[in-house]
């Protein structure tokens, strides 16, 4: 198969775009770093957990249209899907894309496209255009370079790649053009032409503004619990008003979006970006303050029944029904009570994953059973219907019980 579209990561992004672009009839080959990733895929299967994509995944290979490996094959268009952490002092690290990037450049010929999917601080794009044609000088102007995020939801993956709106810019009105015209084939959702640095923007912006309204949710939970009135309640109550609309509370903020995005912001412009620093400290505290309410919860127990209590903790991914832990609020805070824990039974719970490399997972029946105390930290399907003793204590950070 020679691919007309070369995916650099097969990750939670990387692979429904892949398998998106396949199931149109384009050839596409995907680059993984994982050889187990990698084979898995050419087996039909898939390594995470989305709806609708396992069948999207099986029949691509089968018909041929995708294939994966671990080297890049030339290809006339480039998608650059690779995960874009921070390091340090939350400071975004860039060189997987400059990775991707680098074993891209041998393969690059004119007219070809090269297209950033990944999060990136504003620049990047240009950063990477300069990159490129400094080792590759006789492409100047003649390849097209262009940066277009995903904005999808985890567990709706495959349908909103297709039906979202997508934010596309180049580093010229001709890349610009070339990206849409690709993007055309297999989104339905309008396509909005804008210049490189916009559109990594616009990434950014999007889910700082998510992290800013959970904040403030997080901060009234806070205020509530002092002023002995329950959030949920208060919030049905205030979302009456005709433009109001006050998100829902949890134990913090995760995912490789929302919970790392707003520090490419507030990184490059820290005097500028107050209102954003200020949520990523809230929705971090948050996750502290619901550890300290266990740790508290736990010694009340026993000084009421004079033995340790057994503690369930209800969820490891950082949102319901998924199997991402990425940035997971609900991890921390399991590992901040356990690095506290004194003799407690404890039983972890994740419904979506099988096993961990840390942490034991139990049942979530046989956990919420045995359990003096029950924690829940994600509001995943399974517990909504959980039965539990009157007797037992019960710790609601996700609004399951409201």
């Amino acid at each position: 198969m020679i691919p007309k579209v070369t995916t650099v990561g097969l990750g939670y992004i990387g692979l429904p775009t892949s398998a998106l672009i396949a199931s149109n009839g384009i050839e596409v080959f995907g680059v993984d770093i994982n050889p187990e990733v990698v084979e898995t895929i050419n087996q039909g299967k898939i390594h995470i957990i989305e709806p609708d994509l396992e069948d999207a995944v099986a029949q691509a290979v089968e018909k041929g249209y995708l294939k994966a490996g671990t080297k890049i094959k030339a290809a006339s268009t480039y998608l650059v899907v690779v995960p874009t952490p921070f390091k340090g002092n939350h400071e975004p690290d860039i060189s997987y894309v400059e990775a991707a990037t680098k074993e891209i450049i041998p393969h690059l010929k004119e007219g070809d496209l090269y297209i950033i999917e990944s999060t990136s601080p504003v620049g990047t794009t240009e950063k990477m255009r300069n990159y490129i044609y400094s080792k590759r000088p006789e492409l100047e102007n003649k390849i097209h370079i262009a940066y277009c995020p995903e904005r999808v939801l985890p567990g709706n993956v495959m349908h909103e790649l297709v039906h979202n709106d997508r934010v596309i810019g180049g580093v010229d009105e001709a890349s610009t053009q070339k990206a849409i015209a690709f993007y055309k084939d297999f989104v339905k959702g309008e396509l909005h032409a804008t210049n490189a640095r916009t559109a990594e923007m616009c990434k950014l912006t999007e889910n700082s503004s998510r992290d800013v309204q959970i904040a403030f949710a997080n901060e009234l939970s806070l205020i509530c619990d002092k002023a002995d009135i329950n959030v949920w309640e208060l919030i049905k109550l205030a979302n009456k008003h005709p433009r109001v609309n006050i998100l829902q509370p949890g134990c913090g903020v995760g995912g490789h979006c929302i919970a790392v995005d707003p520090y490419f912001i507030t990184s490059e412009f820290p005097m500028e970006s107050q209102i954003i620093g200020k949520a990523r400290e809230i929705n971090n505290y948050k996750s502290f303050w619901c550890a300290e309410q266990i740790k508290k919860g736990k010694h009340e127990f026993q000084l009421k029944h004079g033995r340790k209590p057994a503690i369930a903790l209800m969820g490891l991914a950082f949102k319901p029904n998924i199997d991402d832990l990425r940035e997971s609020p609900a991890k921390y805070i399991v590992q901040k009570v356990l690095q506290d824990a004194q003799d407690e039974d404890y039983y972890i719970v994740e419904p979506n994953v099988k096993s961990h490399q840390v942490f034991k997972l139990t049942d979530y029946q046989e956990a919420a059973e045995k359990a003096d105390i029950v924690v829940f930290l994600v509001a995943h399907k399974e517990f909504k219907d959980l039965e539990i003793s009157e007797e037992k204590v019960v710790l609601d950070f996700c609004g399951i019980r409201k």
